[in-house]
């Protein structure tokens, strides 16, 4: 009866052929980085030296970024800012999603309207779009829903379109929903047909497939940069001028600045409280993609099995590494 393989030795030397004398140890080098450590040395000293350079520089006005930085103005601006950013969001993924939904429909009429839409809003400047939704309420005062040339139906009074602040939110979340749409259909795109498959053969309707089957495993793709445009959309909603709309952060940081003659002070406390938030939202998308990409991380190479690390599973009742018959 023959026996496994013996194991190597435990100094770590190759196991050699029956008759030939062992072998030497593999002495594993670590490679080295010297210009690594170069650069790293370089680029901390001219941060040193910008830091040093700009304190002692009377154009930046470090008493009035200290005067300013916890305002009562700032920080309700601040508010407004956040506002917007979440309300537009919310509005601009929903719409997102039913945009790439309309997208992969087999209907052609449903994917023509989606296209059309993306067309439109991805092809023009959100400035742009933000100064037409500005001069909406004046374009058109009222709207009337019937029946053409005549007067039965209804008629809709756009008076709360005059609203600067409800205006900026509908401007950025549409604007935002055609990208959105972009991102939700390259991550329903990434699931695997056959899922799509399965759930036909269990007789599961179009509808029910992607908001059941394909829609939560989509997720993890759709996850990473959903986040980046909600970091950028912060960011953007610095337009809202465009309406005109003065109250978020930017607009009363330029109000201030225009009074007291430091535009380059005011400039600094809105980017402290805009990185503020961007750390705070860098920080969500961390965990987020974390808890959606869980599943994912476990099939890694490195988190195999030995036994698995090829990705081949042992077949029911076949010997093992060790054992008669086995791969040694």
């Amino acid at each position: 009866m023959s026996q496994g393989n013996p194991a190597g030795p435990a100094t770590g030397s190759v196991p050699s052929p029956a008759g030939a004398p062992p072998s030497e140890p593999i002495k594993a080098v670590k490679l080295r980085h010297p210009w690594r450590i170069v650069i790293a040395i370089v680029l901390v000293l001219l941060v040193v030296w910008f830091v040093i350079d700009a304190s002692q520089r009377s154009a930046y006005g470090w008493q009035y970024v200290g005067k300013y930085v916890f305002d009562k103005r700032i920080s309700a601006a601040a508010l407004v800012t956040l506002q917007l950013t979440i309300y537009s969001m919310v509005i601009g993924v929903v719409l997102g999603l039913i945009l790439a939904v309309m997208r992969l429909s087999p209907n052609p009429v449903v994917k023509s309207v989606a296209w059309l839409y993306l067309w439109i809003f991805r092809g023009t400047p959100v400035y742009v779009q933000l100064v037409f939704w500005g001069l909406f309420s004046l374009i058109y005062p009222h709207v009337f829903l019937g029946v053409p040339w005549t007067d039965f139906g209804l008629t809709l009074d756009l008076g709360f379109m005059q609203n600067a602040f409800i205006i900026a939110i509908i401007g950025l979340a549409l604007n935002e929903a055609a990208y959105m749409a972009e991102i939700v259909r390259a991550g329903l795109l990434s699931v695997d047909t056959g899922q799509e498959e399965a759930a036909t053969a269990l007789g599961m309707s179009w509808w029910q497939t992607m908001t059941r089957i394909v829609i939560p495993q989509a997720m993890r793709v759709i996850i990473p940069p959903t986040g980046n445009e909600v970091i950028s959309m912060l960011k953007t909603t610095s337009l809202v001028a465009a309406i005109p709309l003065t109250t978020d952060l930017y607009g009363v940081a330029r109000d201030i600045s225009a009074v007291t003659y430091t535009p380059i002070p005011l400039l600094i406390v809105a980017s402290l409280w805009y990185l503020l938030f961007t750390s705070i939202l860098m920080i969500g998308q961390y965990f987020l993609e974390k808890r959606f990409s869980r599943g994912v991380n476990m099939r890694r190479p490195d988190n195999r099995e030995p036994a698995l690390a090829t990705g081949a599973l042992p077949a029911a009742g076949a010997p093992g590494g060790n054992e008669l018959g086995g791969k040694g």
